[in-house]
């Protein structure tokens, strides 16, 4: 996909990964929209990238409001015009520290299927109509290894975000005569802030670093 002069929409755009993929797209010629909760976050990531010369702009979102994915869409648009690129990135871990699925609240459980999987749901339903006008588009999941290995502890992360592959393989098959790709991606273990509240033990030298994930997974969309 050529980047250059495309419109991108990237969630959970206020650090880590997501942060790392906006400048790393508006750093190729995207013109990016990051969305998040932390507003003043977001204004940072938008800073940090336009002083390298990139188009970014922040809109505050969040995402488990049921009404914020037709906002969100429309003033992305305004801003960047039509969504080429959707990354979903944002997610949450549920409760921490990480407990046995038995010992999690329907409430905790059903708040991450609600940001991990409905919020994916709801903004790819509000985008991916103009996409398919236009005949083309991309949509990128952003996965985990948990959502295919049973990792104590990880329940209620793993099981939406397995639910969220089988989303974008059923919603692959559907747009991909309409031109809309749709794929997902497994960036592995990065020093983020979420790898540390899940496993605070770790030796944070081993992880990788987000930037460079970002730069890999940015040179694979544009092959």
């Amino acid at each position: 996909m050529r980047l250059e002069g495309r419109a991108a929409l990237v969630t959970g755009g206020s650090r880590g990964l997501g942060a790392a993929l906006a400048a790393e797209l508006a750093r190729v010629g995207a013109r990016v929209v990051v969305t998040a909760r932390d507003e003043a976050a977001l204004h940072a990531v938008v800073e940090r990238a336009r002083g390298h010369g990139g188009e970014v702009h922040a809109l505050a979102a969040d995402l488990a409001e049921p009404e914020a994915a037709a906002r969100l869409a429309g003033a992305a648009a305004a801003l960047v015009g039509p969504v080429d690129l959707l990354v979903h990135n944002a997610a949450t871990l549920g409760p921490v520290p990480l407990r046995p699925l038995l010992e999690i609240e329907p409430a905790e459980m059903a708040r991450v299927v609600e940001v991990n999987l409905l919020a994916p749901f709801r903004l790819t339903r509000a985008l991916a109509g103009s996409m398919v006008l236009r005949g083309g588009g991309l949509v990128m999941m952003v996965s985990s290894d948990a959502a295919r290995v049973g990792y104590p502890g990880w329940g209620p992360y793993g099981i939406s975000k397995a639910a969220l592959e089988q989303m974008a393989r059923v919603l692959a098959v559907e747009l991909e005569p309409a031109g809309v790709r749709v794929v997902t991606v497994d960036p592995g273990e990065m020093d983020t802030r979420m790898h540390a509240e899940a496993m605070p033990e770790a030796d944070r030298s081993t992880l990788a670093d987000p930037a460079e994930v970002a730069a890999t997974l940015v040179a694979s969309l544009r092959t």
